[in-house]
């Protein structure tokens, strides 16, 4: 311990809690995994191009991610349907480069 009382590198989190985008609109979805493996979808991924064993309205999900923390996940089960709230990807809302259109098969 320091002489002031501060551990070097210790962090003291704020009292409440924080609210992750605060205004942003939000859609809420139903998913459900038709496929027999599980699939995991991060947190910035496009979610209207994850896999097509998700079946869920890939229109109301276009440029629209998880409203999840960042670097972490969600995962789906196979037979499960779960709802999942979306939030927009900010700028453009374009991520090229992640899969073809209608999702990984």
């Amino acid at each position: 311990m320091s002489v002031s009382g501060i551990v070097p590198g210790e962090v003291i989190p704020a009292e409440g809690t924080i609210e992750t985008l605060p205004g942003a609109p939000r859609t809420e979805l139903e998913v459900t995994n038709t496929g027999d493996r599980p699939v995991q979808v991060g947190s910035h991924f496009h979610f209207a191009q994850t896999n097509r064993s998700l079946d869920f309205d890939r229109a109301a999900a276009h440029g629209q991610r998880l409203d999840i923390a960042a670097g972490t996940a969600v995962r789906f089960e196979p037979g499960i349907t779960r709802t999942v709230t979306l939030v927009p990807i900010a700028g453009a809302r374009l991520v090229p480069g992640l899969t073809a259109e209608g999702g990984l098969g």
